[in-house]
């Protein structure tokens, strides 16, 4: 299969759609509505849970289960102090980037719908007087136009309203896909697009396929925590993002050799199961798709560590794409190596076979 013919302008337009839609942690319900009508016309059923969790579902009637993972939720800010004179002052929900947020535009998610603000900073002029202070969770704040409080609360803005950034899709370059959330909503839209292949292709899997697209994975993988739980599966190959480390201010001592371009990124981890892992590689090989390796201390910080030790313990690996800014609104990963992570997903699919154990000892 040549990855010439993987992404249709169908696929772009959908991607574009789910990347602007706003999918904080714990909020992830109406991006979930947008990937889940996507996938109907190539799963059987549906399941979801409590918090939002969405898995499509081939041959659900199959003993043997495989999961396919990406998780859907973005980094934001919660309000956490309006000051007397309007001014808000927040939290994290998720890892989100103090240094990137002042002067950046901010959606304010309310009851009474959203809410624009900026955030502020103070002018150059005024910082130059004296050591510069460095933007800190302690001093970076959120102007609405608001003279007081009270103005702030009519708008329909309270403590723990969730903010986003408006930031939207764009290409650059003609092959570079650029925009905030695609850690880890272009997961999602891959494994959504290795769905669609198999529906295609009119290929016919031994087990039943569970595409999952877990939720709250930025606060420490727990969609997927919970989903792992409820499916019970036999193997899992999660997907999410890895970084690009050839741009200026990284030590590739420290973070490895990994350039957006070169492939997908095959994770060497405790977590990562080595016989469903070689079996990837050996895939990669097979179908001539190039590939990248990285090794990874202790946890991987993925969903592959929760299903991997869930259960009693699933047979897991981690198929990552490299990214570049990660935790910024510029997000920016490489459309070829998009494609070969779906290439690569759906090839290993079809190389697995039906109650397959990958036991160290046969």
């Amino acid at each position: 299969m040549s990855t010439e013919s993987i992404l249709k302008d169908t696929s772009i337009a959908f991607l574009e759609s789910y990347l602007n839609n706003a999918s904080p942690t714990g909020y992830e319900s109406e991006g979930q509505k947008l990937w889940m009508n996507y996938l109907k016309p190539y799963v059987d059923t549906f399941i979801t849970d409590t918090y939002g969790t969405a898995v499509g579902i081939i041959n659900p009637d199959a003993p043997f289960k495989v999961v396919i993972e990406g998780h859907a939720d973005e980094i934001s800010w919660y309000v956490n102090y309006i000051t007397d004179d309007g001014l808000l002052y927040v939290i994290r929900n998720g890892g989100s980037d103090h240094q990137i947020a002042p002067s950046k535009r901010v959606n304010i998610h309310t009851k009474k719908g959203i809410v624009k603000g900026v955030f502020g900073w103070p002018a150059i002029h005024t910082r130059l007087r004296d050591k510069e202070e460095i933007p800190k969770l302690s001093n970076i704040f959120i102007d609405l136009g608001c003279e007081t409080k009270e103005q702030v609360l009519e708008m329909g803005v309270h403590v723990g309203c969730v903010i986003t950034y408006p930031d939207e899709f764009m290409i650059l370059n003609e092959n570079k896909f650029v925009c905030r959330a695609i850690d880890n909503r272009m997961g999602g839209f891959m494994i959504a697009e290795v769905a669609r292949l198999l529906h295609e292709n009119k290929k016919t899997l031994p087990f039943g396929l569970y595409i999952v697209n877990s939720v709250q994975e930025e606060i420490g993988l727990r969609g997927a925590e919970m989903i792992a739980q409820t499916i019970k599966p036999n193997v899992a190959i999660i997907t999410d993002v890895c970084h690009d480390t050839t741009t200026p201010m990284i030590d590739k001592k420290v973070e490895g050799d990994l350039k957006m371009g070169k492939g997908p990124v095959i994770a060497y981890a405790p977590a990562v199961q080595n016989k469903l892992r070689d079996l990837i590689v050996d895939v990669a090989e097979e179908n001539e798709i190039p590939f990248q390796r990285s090794a990874i201390s202790r946890a991987t910080g993925t969903d592959t560590d929760a299903f991997a030790y869930s259960n009693g313990g699933v047979a897991s690996a981690l198929i990552s794409l490299p990214l570049r800014y990660m935790h910024t609104t510029v997000e920016m990963v490489h459309r070829e190596d998009v494609e070969n992570v779906i290439q690569l997903i759906y090839e290993s699919l079809l190389k697995i076979e039906n109650n397959e154990t990958f036991s160290y000892f046969k």
